[in-house]
């Protein structure tokens, strides 16, 4: 219980200490933002403070600080520690600086970002995996929050193949709100979901303070527990790819250029993007102290899917009523992540294809082969249980990598500016040693990890941070190149 509680205090006092530094670092100021300087009506629209911080937590905040961190626990304890450690120093940084960079980039996506740093060739295989990954998340996101919306109307009427007619639902809704302006119907619907996400969070935290005073037991490593946890998986690398969102998610840096494009002034980032990014890890701190309060009462759970355990915990805590509640919030946080990954999509081929999306049939017609190529992903995904697991394992790799990339590009943006690069250098070296030796080591023999080298844990590492010496000899030769980069 002192670890649980202890995690969530010190994700808090991050915000207002190490976040306040990172803000000085990044030196806001007054200019005109891009939803004054480039305002058309679409993308480009100024939104209050409060519902910016809304939508950037709802987009950023997808089943990874649920479903990863109900898995990652299984690792142990030291999840209560890891998750706020990484995400002040990791998670947040990165949601600050690479959102920052695109307030002051006129609202750019990555690959503008990342070829202003890291060069053109780099830039054309890297928005090629990008827009990969973010095909694989809103497949993704279509598919768990239509299990999960099945599992609760299928004792209604089981009959019904409730999975594709949520997939269908969610689908057209992910549609029309990328066609649409931001504040037509992401803007206007936000603040319904995030209620229910808060109601559902603080309703989880709430039940677990409680049973944990008079059950301590319940948030510690029983016996139970330690048999079922992971033994042959390493917590580096494996753990910082299981639980991405709730420590740091290279996602995330896709979805800043969003509300950047909506932000009234350059001050409001340290609350719209750190903060956010903190209000997250404490979501993924819940869901960590759920998971292991419900493995510890039935062990058996450890061995199924990790939507068993969330089922199980919302009944065993919270009672059908606020459990369906609390489920529900999950299926938000998933929606509110795909439609904006999809929305995400069309505005980087904007970029990409220069074509104006003021015009409702310009938005149509990017987003065309978006759908086709997103329905493909759903139909094989849904072939097997095995096609979806596949998907998944790739995915939550791919974020990480997205990620240590993104890092790299904030290195090189803040060494050009005379900051001292060690703020987003360190956290990006981590992240690269993580993502290499995790596919030089894995294989689907480790515990069903995707297709890796399948080396030895220790060459993995070696190669890794031989890799990884090189990498940062290279970010650091570029941060100090005399290219200028607009501000």
């Amino acid at each position: 219980m002192a670890w649980f509680i202890g995690g969530i205090v010190a994700l808090i006092v991050g915000y207002f200490t190490y976040g306040r530094f990172i803000e000085r670092l990044l030196r806001p100021d007054d200019r005109p933002t891009p939803c004054y300087a480039q305002a058309d009506g679409v993308d480009y629209v100024p939104l209050p403070m409060w519902k910016n911080m809304l939508i950037q937590l709802l987009n950023i905040a997808g089943v990874g600080p649920v479903i990863g961190v109900i898995i990652g626990i299984k690792f142990g304890w030291e999840c209560f520690w890891i998750i706020p450690v990484g995400c002040v120093f990791g998670g947040a940084v990165h949601d600050c600086v690479s959102g920052f960079m695109s307030v002051r980039t006129r609202g750019a996506n990555l690959p503008v970002l990342t070829e202003g740093a890291l060069g053109k060739w780099y830039t054309q295989a890297y928005t090629v995996f990008l827009m990969a990954l973010l095909l694989l998340v809103v497949a993704v996101f279509i598919n768990v929050p239509a299990n999960l919306a099945a599992g609760l109307a299928a004792p209604a009427a089981p009959g019904v193949p409730w999975f594709w007619v949520f997939v269908a639902l969610i689908f057209l809704y992910y549609v029309v709100a990328t066609l649409f302006p931001v504040d037509k119907i992401i803007g206007a619907i936000y603040p319904f979901f995030g209620a229910v996400l808060l109601v559902g969070s603080l309703a989880m935290l709430g039940a677990l303070v409680w049973r944990g005073l008079s059950e301590p037991w319940l948030l510690t490593e029983t016996e139970a527990f330690k048999a079922g946890m992971f033994h042959d998986q390493p917590i580096i690398p494996c753990l910082f790819v299981t639980i991405a969102c709730g420590i740091l998610s290279g996602f995330h840096a896709t979805q800043s250029p969003i509300v950047a494009r909506t932000m009234k002034s350059e001050r409001q980032a340290r609350a719209t993007y750190y903060g956010m990014m903190i209000a997250e890890g404490v979501i993924a701190m819940v869901w960590a102290g759920a998971g292991m309060a419900i493995y510890n009462l039935s062990p058996e759970l450890m061995a199924q899917p990790a939507t068993q355990a969330l089922m199980e915990s919302t009944r065993r805590f919270l009672g059908s009523w606020m459990g369906t509640v609390t489920v529900l919030s999950v299926i938000v946080l998933a929606i509110t992540s795909g439609d904006t990954a999809l929305r995400s999509l069309r505005l980087t081929l904007a970029e990409l294809t220069h074509v104006p999306q003021r015009r409702f049939a310009a938005r149509l017609g990017l987003c065309l082969p978006l759908i086709a190529a997103v329905g493909a992903l759903l139909w094989w995904s849904n072939l097997s249980a095995e096609s979806f697991e596949w998907l998944w394992k790739y995915f939550a790799w791919g974020n990480q990598t997205l990620a240590a990339s993104t890092l790299m590009v904030c290195t090189v943006w803040l060494m050009r500016r005379g900051v001292a690069p060690w703020y987003t250098l360190i956290p990006g070296l981590f992240m690269t040693f993580v993502v290499t030796s995790f596919i030089l080591w894995s294989d689907p023999s480790h515990a069903g990890c995707p297709y890796g080298l399948d080396l030895p844990i220790r060459t993995a590492y070696a190669i890794a941070g031989v890799f990884t010496f090189f990498a940062a000899v290279a970010v650091i030769r570029l941060g100090t190149a005399k290219t200028a980069l607009a501000d």
